[in-house]
């Protein structure tokens, strides 16, 4: 048994995606190519988990490129290929062992030679098990443990693929269920493989539970999923350290875990970024968007699926600007192409009823091409942002996230918000709740007694809503907000004359109206990366104690890690920045030229910072992990059990019941 390491080649800097999909094309798939096989051609087998890693990481043309013919289902009926060689990547799990010796094993095998990949680390017996079949070890032209089982949703994101991890880990009595502890130990499992995939040892650090801070006797459950997962990755990975090829065996990176509760108002709050507003607004499918292309007829217009996701150099230009800037610069591309492209020019003279000359239609034939390409990206989104700007306008939604933020920056309270129920009566269910889930963060104790029952009256929600007001409510509460020295204390360092869940930044220039709130982990990792990140609140699980990690602040005086230029440091490749880049290009669509436009001289990113939230991340935080990348200069990387958009969120602190416990009822 060995770990896939194939070398990567040169000397390039990629990102977390690229490392991810050149594992999977280049060490697993290109790795098997033989020398003596008379067919290039293979199978590639997988299950339902390892397929949609497949699929998150490459296309179905990267696929097959590397010699591919066919992608089958592990676990449904497959045509015998006896003449054509197969490759396995797959769970380790004991149905899928059973299912692959039957296929192999016999007078006649499905295939004739079989390549093993695992995607995490194989139990021992069920090596022995597929060893002890002679008459498939012959048939094996590898059998590999590829340690990667995880999701990557973004150039700098992966998820766990836990959609219901809210409610397996924080739901009432949740801790005394089966299901508890197998959404930890893969949930721990599965973060785990990202480190050995990338060969990092990181600095595990994580939200210290309000008991562990102030010796309470109280807690809730949820309060120690953050101590119970960084207990279990560290135990993952020790192990890795003597059973991955080329681990490191000093510490190269920081991980900090947290979970949700860190903050609730993230996932509710209207984010005004391109992105969270396709997701919030359009009733998207994933990253699909159904694009209502005109009849030429005048018939019915044809629906089209598109895909929002990296390879559209528009959206990855526009996707974290914020709305209105977003608008401003798909308008000045539009025009500025129109003005630029011959076929363009062309079309819009033939409009103005002169006749083309055979040489006009010759340069509109040679420039069609590439103008009906980037037409349709432009079209695309200026459609979209159209769309978008409509509902802004038609849902009230600029003065309704005003007072949003005005509500977490503690500038307005609960007259503004009762006077706003009173005077919106075209305000949808939906935005009701949102406003009045933040509300309950931001001012709990509004919500005790009989108060919260007055204002769902005005507000006219169902039991249901309320239950999601009073989930929000009560996962604030083992923040530390009613105590001087609570776990989250750094919210409020400098908030002691309003009430507010953030304080205000001053080192950063607001361009855009409503684009001042942030996610709480851009400060998290910002003070991570000082060394102030205080480390009763946030300890570390390496050895010898907490005192060795990065992070703690600098008077306790802690040896710093090691710099990225000295012996400790990741196996793979890191990326320089490649998101620097002109406002306006050549060809109008700027973005065509993230890479192209690069600087040459960009010096390697320093260490790596990965932050992982229990219970679903947000496009919000996902877009702070970009933006601190280029200011940090250091690659961060955002985990979580699932993104989560608004209504997902919404629809999951519908299903939770809060409940708090002695630690004495509790088996840590």
């Amino acid at each position: 048994m060995a770990d896939s390491d194939s070398s990567h080649g040169g000397g390039e800097h990629k990102n977390f995606r690229q490392i991810s999909r050149d594992r999977l094309l280049h060490e697993m798939l290109q790795s098997t190519k033989m020398k003596d096989s008379k067919t290039s051609w293979k199978v590639l087998i997988m299950d339902k988990v390892t397929l949609k890693i497949m699929s998150y990481a490459c296309k179905m043309a990267d696929i097959t490129d590397q010699g591919i013919s066919l992608v089958e289902d592990l676990f449904k009926r497959r045509q015998p290929l006896p003449s054509m060689d197969a490759i396995y990547f797959i769970q380790p799990s004991k149905e899928n062992v059973v299912m692959f010796l039957s296929d192999m094993s016999g007078r006649c095998p499905l295939y004739k030679r079989a390549f093993v990949f695992f995607c995490s680390p194989v139990p021992k017996e069920f090596v022995a098990h597929i060893k002890n079949d002679m008459s498939v070890i012959p048939r094996i032209g590898a059998l590999s443990e590829m340690n990667m089982e995880y999701f990557t949703i973004d150039s700098q994101g992966f998820i766990t693929d836990q959609d219901m991890a809210l409610e397996e880990l924080f739901a009432i009595n949740a801790e005394k269920s089966s299901q508890y502890n197998t959404c930890l130990s893969t949930m721990a499992s599965r973060v785990a493989t990202v480190f050995a995939s990338l060969r990092e040892f990181p600095y595990v650090r994580y939200r210290a539970s309000k008991s562990a801070l102030d010796s309470s006797p109280m807690t809730t459950p949820h309060d120690l999923v953050p101590t119970k997962l960084a207990a279990e990755v560290w135990n993952c990975l020790s192990k890795y350290k003597s059973t991955v090829p080329n681990f490191p065996q000093k510490e190269t990176c920081d991980l900090l875990i947290v979970d949700r509760s860190i903050d609730q108002i993230a996932p509710i709050i209207h984010e005004w970024t391109y992105d969270a507003m396709c997701h919030d607004l359009l009733n998207m499918d994933g990253n699909k968007y159904v694009q209502e292309i005109p009849s030429k007829t005048g018939s019915e217009a044809e629906k089209k699926e598109v895909l929002l996701e990296d390879h559209d150099p528009v959206w990855l230009e526009l996707r974290h600007a914020h709305i209105a800037d977003a608008s401003e610069r798909l308008h000045d591309k539009m025009t500025h192409f129109m003005s630029n492209n011959k076929a363009a020019q062309i079309h819009q003279a033939s409009r103005g009823g002169g006749e083309l000359s055979t040489k006009d239609l010759q340069k509109m034939v040679q420039a069609l091409p590439q103008y009906s390409e980037q037409m349709d990206k432009l079209s695309l989104h200026v459609e979209i942002a159209g769309k978008i700007n409509k509902m802004i306008r038609e849902l009230d939604l600029r003065e309704l996230g005003q007072l949003e933020q005005d509500l977490v920056f503690g500038d307005t309270g609960a007259k503004e918000v009762i006077s706003f129920f009173r005077t919106k009566q075209n305000l949808t269910p939906e935005n009701k709740l949102r406003l009045l889930m933040i509300y309950a963060s931001v001012y709990p104790e509004k919500f005790e007694g009989d108060k919260g029952d007055k204002l769902m009256q005005l507000a006219k929600l169902s039991r249901d809503d309320m239950n999601a007001v009073n989930n929000v409510r009560h996962m604030g509460e083992s923040d530390g907000k009613k105590t001087s020295g609570g776990v989250f204390s750094l919210k409020f360092d400098a908030q002691k004359k309003k009430h507010a869940a953030r304080k205000e930044r001053n080192d950063e220039e607001e361009t855009w109206q409503l684009s001042r709130f942030y996610p709480m982990i851009e400060e998290l990792i910002e003070k991570l990366s000082k060394g102030e990140l205080p480390e009763k609140e946030f300890p570390c699980m390496n050895e010898p104690g907490p005192t060795i990690c990065h992070g703690t602040s600098a008077a306790s005086g802690p040896p710093a890690p090691p710099s990225s230029s000295q012996a400790a440091h990741s196996v793979r490749s890191r990326r320089t920045a490649t998101w620097a880049r002109p406002r306006n290009s050549d060809d109008g669509l700027s973005s065509d030229s993230v890479l192209k436009h690069v600087s040459s001289d960009f010096k390697k990113m320093g260490q790596r910072v990965f932050v992982f939230i229990i219970g679903g991340a947000t496009r919000s935080e996902l877009r702070v992990v970009h933006k601190l990348t280029t200011k940090l200069r250091r690659e961060i990387i955002l985990g979580s059990s699932s993104l989560d958009d608004p209504p997902q969120f919404i629809s999951k602190m519908k299903l939770l019941n809060a409940q708090t416990l002695s630690l004495d009822d509790l088996h840590i």
